[in-house]
C-alpha cells in the first residue's frame, strides 16, 4: 500500500462528455431559451411541464385559446412566469408570445427573474452523478470490452482524482504537499508539490505499465533508478530541470487510460497482456523488493491514488470523499492479506516479537481477529506466526477493532498505531505487532 471511468478535461480530452450526452438524450425539456427550430434563437421562453411529460393520456383535442386583448395578456406574464395561470390562460399567453416580440422578450426577463427566487444550490456536482449516468448508459448498452472487476477500483479512483485536478488553478499546482510513511518504527516524510505528487503516481504506476508491455515514463534512466517506487520517484524528480506543473496531468491521464485499456483487452482475451498461458490478473508486477499479481497491483494503485488525492485535496482545501464501500472493502482486504508477510518482515528485522508457534504451511496457527467498522469494513483472521499459516477462529488470541477510514490512514502511514486503535482485547503483544505491521505497509 502507499503512504506518504470516463475522464473529463476541457483542454485535451479525447473522449465525449458523457454528462452532455446523457443530458441531451432526453426530450426537448432540456432546451433553453436559446434553442429554437432550425437552430435559430427562440423568442419564446421554455414553457412549464406539459401533459406530455407526465405520462398521463393526452387529451383528445386541444382547447381553443381564450380571446383576450393585448393589455390583459401582458398583465398575465408575471403570473405565467410563476406558473400561476390556469391552463386556459397559459395556453392564451403562450399562443400570444409566438406573435408578439415585445411580450416574448418580457416573458424571458420574467422567467429569468423567477429563477433567481430559488434557493442557491451548490455548484459542485453530486459525487454519485457519474456512477448513475454510467449505470444508466451501460444498462442500455453494455460495453463490448468491459473493465475487469479487479481493475474497476483503479479506474474509479483515477477518474475522481482527474476531476479534482481539473478544478484547481495554475498556482495551486505548486501548493506544498508532505508525503508521509513509515520506515521501521519511524515516521518519515518528504516535501513536494501537487504536481510532484502526480509525477510520483505516474512513476509508480509505470511499474504496472512496464509489466503490461507499455512504455515506461522513466525510459532512458539507469535500471537501478527504475527498480523500486522510491528510486523511481526520486529519479524522476532529479531529472526534472524545472519544477513540474499542470503539464504533467496529460501524461498521467494517458498512462492511466493505457493501463485500463490494456488490462481490459487482456482480460477479454483470457490472458494478461495478450498472454494466453497466464490467467488474467495473475501477471507478476515487480516492486523491486516484492512482487504482486496484477489484480492486487491494480488495487494497490487504486489505494495510492485515493491516498494521494486526499493529500492534494488537503493542500488546496478541497473536499474529497472516501472510495465507494465496495472498492474500499477490496482495498482493506488487500491490506489484510498482506499483513502476515509484513509482520514476518518486521520479525526478521528484529522489530516484532518472535513467533511463538510455527506451523506447517496451510495449517491453522495463532490468530488475531481484525474487525474494520463502517462502510467497506468486515472481519479478517490474521495469522500471527507465519505467512503460510491459516487464520483460524479456534486459535484466536487477540481482537482489534478500527474504523475503516482510520485503518486505511494507518496503512498509508498517515496516523500512528496508537492513534488508530479503537478497541483491543487479548494478547497485547500481538495487537502491537499487527498495528505496526499495518503501518509498515506504507511507503513513499
Amino acid at each position: 500500500m502507499s503512504g506518504p471511468s470516463p475522464f473529463s478535461n476541457p483542454d485535451d480530452s479525447e473522449e465525449p462528455d458523457i454528462f452532455e450526452t446523457a443530458a441531451g438524450a432526453g426530450s426537448g425539456a432540456g432546451a433553453g431559451p436559446g434553442a429554437g427550430a432550425g437552430g435559430a434563437n427562440a423568442r419564446i421562453p421554455t414553457p412549464r411541464s406539459s401533459v406530455e411529460d407526465s405520462g398521463r393520456p393526452l387529451p383528445d383535442h386541444v382547447p381553443e385559446p381564450l380571446v383576450l386583448d393585448h393589455r390583459v395578456l401582458k398583465s398575465l406574464l408575471g403570473a405565467w412566469a410563476l406558473a400561476a395561470c390556469s391552463a386556459e390562460e397559459s395556453f392564451a399567453v403562450e399562443d400570444h408570445l409566438g406573435d408578439c416580440g415585445p411580450c416574448a422578450e418580457e416573458a424571458l426577463r420574467l422567467r429569468d427573474a423567477v429563477s433567481l427566487l430559488h434557493a442557491e444550490e451548490s455548484l459542485d456536482l453530486d459525487p454519485l452523478l457519474r456512477a448513475r449516468v454510467l449505470e444508466g448508459c451501460l444498462t442500455r448498452r453494455p460495453p463490448r470490452i468491459p473493465v475487469p472487476d479487479w481493475a474497476v477500483a483503479y479506474d474509479a479512483e483515477a477518474a475522481r482524482l482527474d476531476a479534482l485536478l481539473q478544478d484547481i488553478g495554475d498556482s495551486e499546482w505548486h501548493a506544498p504537499v508532505r508525503l508521509r510513511w513509515y520506515e521501521g518504527d519511524d515516521r518519515v516524510s518528504r516535501k513536494t508539490t501537487v504536481a510532484g505528487v502526480l509525477t510520483h503516481l505516474m512513476s509508480v504506476d509505470g511499474l504496472v505499465a512496464v509489466a503490461l508491455g507499455l512504455d515506461d515514463p522513466l525510459f532512458g534512466m539507469a535500471p537501478e533508478d527504475r527498480r523500486t517506487p522510491e528510486s523511481r520517484t526520486e529519479s524522476f524528480w532529479r531529472a526534472s530541470h524545472f519544477p513540474p506543473t499542470r503539464a504533467v496531468r496529460g501524461p498521467w491521464r494517458d498512462q492511466s487510460h493505457a493501463v485500463i485499456r490494456t488490462v481490459s483487452f487482456a482480460a477479454d482475451a483470457g490472458g494478461s497482456a495478450g498472454r494466453k498461458d497466464r490467467p488474467s490478473g495473475q501477471l507478476p508486477v515487480s516492486y523491486g523488493d516484492f512482487t504482486l499479481p496484477l489484480r492486487d497491483a491494480m488495487l494497490d494503485r487504486a489505494f495510492e491514488c485515493w491516498v494521494h488525492a486526499e493529500d492534494i485535496a488537503e493542500a488546496v482545501d478541497y473536499p474529497y470523499e472516501a472510495p465507494s464501500p465496495r472498492h474500499l472493502n477490496r482495498m482493506i482486504d488487500l491490506a489484510a492479506r498482506l499483513l502476515p508477510g509484513s509482520l514476518a518482515g518486521r520479525r526478521r528485522a528484529g522489530l516484532a516479537a518472535p513467533a511463538r508457534g510455527l506451523v506447517a504451511a496451510g495449517a491453522p496457527g495463532r490468530t488475531l481477529r481484525l474487525e474494520v467498522e463502517g462502510a467497506g469494513g468486515g472481519q479478517w483472521l490474521i495469522a500471527l506466526d507465519s505467512p503460510g499459516a491459516v487464520g483460524s477462529a479456534a486459535h484466536e488470541v487477540a481482537h482489534v477493532a478500527l474504523d475503516g477510514a482510520e485503518f486505511c490512514r494507518l496503512a498509508a502511514g498517515h496516523v500512528t498505531p496508537e492513534e488508530a486503535a479503537a478497541g483491543q482485547d487479548g494478547d497485547r503483544e500481538a495487537i502491537h505487532d499487527v498495528l505496526y505491521a499495518t503501518a509498515a505497509l506504507s511507503r513513499m
